[in-house]
């Protein structure tokens, strides 16, 4: 286990380190990414400066809303980057590299890649849990603990969906509709949504469990939200999981050759 845990440490050290060899370019994509959720929260601003309290949900549920959020993508895209290119590398025939090597396959692709821009989520939700969130011990634990079940519902959602080029060959287009699909609805208030739409945003495309974190977890600790969350984080990973590696057996070499260092 230790040898892993250094080489996935190695492979984010020298990510890092690629990804500040153009510091300017760096900051700016960073940068940008902020600005970007800061419009987002000016408009919120405006809205609860008119409408309070909406459905139970004040300012500071949403600004927590998308300090997880925000969060817990920017986390898996920094951490696990090439999971969301991971149908292009299939249908590309490019995991022969990953193949060859004495690692677990499916995290060696995950870490070999970071999300630059996604730095700026990653800040931003730091900022947003410092001008609102709760920080004392409890809150903070609580904090890392929905950041940690957003990221892992990300990235697993990510890896089902982006696994489909195993089984229909080209699938970046539908990989990202059901992304985009995942990241929107996890930005907006759970209360809002009802009947069959609320149903599909806590099973089929579980954003609801995202989104509702910062009620059913950070304002009150619900024991039996938290439950359900975590059980959806397990299966979510589980689906990914047994997604990846059963289409795994269906790839096809691309030939390529390549080096790794």
């Amino acid at each position: 286990m230790m040898p892993l845990l250094r080489f996935v440490w190695t492979c984010w050290k020298l990510n890092l380190a690629g990804a500040m060899e153009f510091r300017l370019s760096f900051l700016m994509t960073a940068g940008m990414m902020m600005v970007n959720n800061a419009v987002w929260i000016f408009f919120w601003g405006l809205y609860f400066r008119r409408f309070p309290v909406v459905n139970g949900w004040e300012l500071q549920d949403v600004m927590m809303m998308w300090a997880v959020s925000a969060g817990g993508f920017g986390l898996s895209a920094v951490l696990f980057g090439n999971a969301y290119r991971l149908a292009s590398l299939v249908a590309g025939g490019q995991l022969d590299l990953y193949l060859t090597q004495p690692k677990p396959v499916l995290l060696h692709i995950l870490v070999s890649r970071m999300s630059v821009s996604a730095i700026g989520d990653v800040l931003f939700a730091l900022l947003l849990y410092g001008l609102f969130g709760d920080r004392s011990p409890l809150g903070l634990l609580k904090f890392v603990l929905a950041l940690l079940i957003a990221m892992l519902i990300f990235l697993f959602f990510v890896v089902t969906t982006q696994s489909l080029a195993f089984y229909i060959g080209q699938a970046e287009g539908i990989g990202q509709q059901l992304f985009n699909a995942i990241l929107t609805f996890s930005t907006y208030p759970t209360g809002i949504f009802s009947g069959w739409g609320r149903l599909i945003l806590f099973t089929v495309i579980p954003a609801g469990f995202i989104s509702y974190l910062p009620i059913g977890l950070l304002r009150e600790a619900d024991l039996a939200f938290t439950l359900q969350a975590l059980g959806m984080t397990g299966l979510v990973t589980a689906a990914g999981l047994w997604f990846f590696h059963r289409g795994l057996r269906r790839y096809s070499s691309g030939n390529a050759m390549g080096l790794r260092m």
